[in-house]
């Protein structure tokens, strides 16, 4: 670990945390010694290996010891950024690591400085969360692996299957709008013809990679079939995902790919559907699918919505 320093930091965006079903709260707390602490927290942060449940048990059981406004964590490799609780003045940063493994960078916030003995309570508690998050992002890359497409490196079917049952479950709990973006590389065949399978792939690559930055953290890609993909919108309503979808198709428009020194000019067709009322997941990526033939029947590099 190296040592924090104090200083202002910026929240990490709490949405997908939030979404997880966590949320900011203070509770109350009794206080305990940093031996009877570092004991408890070494049980409770072997019950889980998820990543995000092991920090929150983390957070919420540091307040016993060493009261903190808020928790920051990110892991960039595995894709996970988090934060608990509320913004504050006051920060301590750690980069963890063991035995040369990068575990990720801990944030601790709050509106008051820390002292040193408070900071040296801090070191001592993050030796018993060492050995937890690491098999927690062990297994989160395994997982992960498991659910993405090796090519494009987005969800694959497995993963889509899951997200989007989730995701609409969400959106009938929340009350908040659910849309899906149905998209097919126009004249795929031809690439893969005129410029070899090893170009299609390169294209597949750029397209998917194109998609992920036009997106925020928070919508979600996967590879529908071979050169298909699908975008799910997360609390997006119909005239948002339109907007979206149009900026999807400009961005891939505009990409510059080169094949064996000649120019490989790249399009897309979208399908767009916003779910309705007491609609089922294979009800909503039916009419997806058919607005994105609805496209294809208009002369492609366009985008066409559900009725």
């Amino acid at each position: 670990m190296v040592p924090p320093s104090q200083k202002n930091t910026i929240d990490f965006d709490a949405a997908k945390l939030q979404r997880l079903g966590f949320s900011p709260r203070k509770e109350q707390t009794r206080p305990v010694s940093l031996a009877q602490l570092r004991q408890r927290l070494g049980l409770q942060l072997q019950t889980s290996l998820d990543a995000e449940r092991i920090l929150d048990i983390f957070y919420r059981e540091l307040q016993h010891l060493v009261p903190v406004d808020s928790l920051g964590y990110q892991h960039s490799s595995s894709d996970l950024r988090l934060d608990i609780g509320q913004q504050a003045n006051h920060s301590a940063t750690y980069r963890l690591s063991h035995e040369s493994e990068y575990l990720g960078e801990l944030t601790f916030r709050r509106r008051q400085r820390f002292s040193d003995q408070e900071l040296a309570q801090l070191e001592s508690l993050l030796a018993a969360l060492m050995y937890p998050l690491r098999n927690a992002l062990l297994y989160r890359v395994a997982v992960q692996r498991a659910l993405r497409d090796p090519l494009t490196n987005t969800g694959n079917r497995i993963a889509m299957d899951q997200v989007l049952g989730r995701e609409i479950e969400l959106a009938r709990r929340s009350g908040q709008p659910l849309s899906l973006l149905m998209l097919d590389i126009d004249h795929f065949k031809g690439i893969n013809d005129e410029h070899g399978h090893s170009a299609g792939d390169e294209v597949l690559k750029a397209v998917a990679t194109t998609l992920k930055d036009q997106l925020r953290n928070i919508d979600m890609v996967f590879r529908y079939g071979g050169e298909e993909f699908l975008v799910v919108l997360s609390a997006t309503p119909r005239e948002g995902a339109q907007l979206v979808g149009e900026r999807l198709r400009e961005a891939v428009e505009g990409l510059q790919c080169v094949a064996q020194g000649r120019a490989v000019k790249m399009s897309i067709s979208l399908g767009c559907a916003t779910l309705e009322a007491g609609e089922s997941a294979d009800g909503l990526l039916n009419r997806a699918d058919k607005a994105l033939y609805s496209a294809k029947r208009s002369g492609r590099n366009c985008l066409a919505m559900a009725v």
